[in-house]
């Protein structure tokens, strides 16, 4: 197990969440009878991937929360722990976070998207992290977006941050690149005093149904709400897997572009 000593000399656990409830319709026949979490990059399904970054920064308690085709994951990595977003198919993503619940309100999380990428020095650099709330972005982002897409500015999101190193602004339509200061990975973390502010700010109402809310936009929120939110900068080895196309051109590259994976 991972611990950690949090500013009131308490010592804590640290766990993972990898929330991997949804289909990933944009991948298309590849997840017609897997989760996107099982698609097979270089080898190793994305799940794997994200298991090893986890495992080789310490984490050993690691929960995935499921939806769709739930005992596909559950049969090829029963020693897990494990949550269900039962409703996946008409809720976003801070639906499926709230089914872990009981973890969040009682240790330190890291949580992960399921269709990404990364190292164990991205997991190490949010555990260093001793903010309520803390993000990575991924400072590289340019040259991934200009070989994903003719235009990049088609698919990226504002992301800002200010003197201070906290995120100012986060998930805006970008109108050109100056408002794009790093690309947020879907790599974050909690504390439980983090969590539990979260929670009250959920519950006394967001600007739109929980339902449709997605992670940025409830970080975007919680920034009006004058919470802080930590970014974190990272160099090395990210992507994200969101279709087809994506997934042609990283086995394109081979493995072997980014020897990052195996330090």
């Amino acid at each position: 197990m991972q611990w950690f000593e949090n500013g009131l000399g308490e010592v804590q656990d640290v766990k993972a969440i990898i929330l991997a409830a949804g289909r990933g319709s944009r991948m298309k026949e590849k997840t017609k009878i897997l989760p996107k979490c099982l698609t097979v990059l270089w080898g190793k399904t994305l799940l794997e991937w994200q298991l090893a970054a986890l495992d080789g920064a310490g984490i050993k308690d690691i929960a995935v929360i499921t939806g769709y085709h739930a005992d596909e994951i559950r049969k090829r990595m029963p020693e897990l722990s494990y949550f269900h977003n039962a409703a996946w198919m008409e809720t976003n993503m801070v639906s499926t976070l709230l089914e872990a619940e009981e973890w969040l309100s009682g240790d330190e999380c890291i949580v992960s998207y399921a269709d990404i990428v990364y190292t164990k020095h991205a997991v190490s650099a949010l555990m260093d992290n001793s903010d309520d709330l803390a993000v990575t972005y991924y400072t590289k982002f340019l040259t991934l977006w200009q070989e994903r897409f003719e235009n990049p500015l088609d698919d990226i999101e504002t992301f800002k941050i200010d003197k201070q190193l906290y995120l100012a602004e986060i998930g805006q339509k970008a109108k050109s690149l100056k408002e794009i200061e790093g690309q947020y990975m879907g790599l974050l973390t909690f504390t439980p005093t983090g969590w539990r502010r979260i929670s009250k700010i959920i519950k006394a109402g967001l600007p739109k149904p929980i339902e449709k809310m997605d992670m940025t936009g409830l970080l975007s929120y919680l920034l009006l709400q004058g919470m802080h939110i930590r970014a974190v900068p990272y160099d090395e080895f990210w992507l994200e897997v969101d279709s087809q196309s994506d997934l042609g051109l990283y086995e394109s590259w081979g493995k072997e572009r980014y020897k990052e994976l195996d330090t």
